[in-house]
């Protein structure tokens, strides 16, 4: 009997196992179809539940950096892309969004680093790299050669 038992007990956490599991996948890909359909509150709850169940989902942290700026959040916004960038260093799209940002802050020097970092890992997208720089080219105060 007591066997019994044993075995039931051991096949139902296996169960409960793989149920969490699924649930993690879950809860992101739910998220990305909320986030596809503009439902960015929902979507935001799921990215930040994917986050407990997965603390180093960078595109969780991207995501929701992306919903931030929707609502105008810079702040958070902000703090997901440098979360994100923590996590995958090499995020062209956080590190994109993060130039745009000191673009509007006007801190160059920081747009000029973020740059160069840009430069060395872009795929998908060089051609708004090359539209940062020239702009920066346009705006930066004459004589500041740092």
């Amino acid at each position: 009997m007591f066997k019994i038992l044993k075995i039931l007990f051991l096949f139902s956490y296996l169960i409960s196992l793989n149920n969490i599991s699924y649930s993690k996948e879950n809860f992101f890909k739910e998220a990305i179809k909320l986030f596809e359909k503009q439902k960015y509150e929902e979507a935001r709850f799921l990215f930040e539940r994917n986050i407990v169940f997965n603390p180093k989902s960078a595109i969780s942290y991207l995501y929701l950096a992306k919903i931030y700026n929707f609502e105008k959040n810079q702040r958070k916004e902000e703090y997901n892309l440098e979360t994100t960038l923590l996590i995958e260093p090499n995020n062209e799209e956080a590190i994109f969004m993060l130039m745009n940002i000191a673009l509007e802050k006007s801190n160059y020097q920081k747009v000029k680093n973020l740059s160069e970092k840009f430069s060395k890992v872009c795929k998908n997208l060089c051609k708004e790299n090359e539209n940062i720089k020239e702009s920066l080219k346009n705006i930066e105060p004459e004589g500041n050669d740092s």
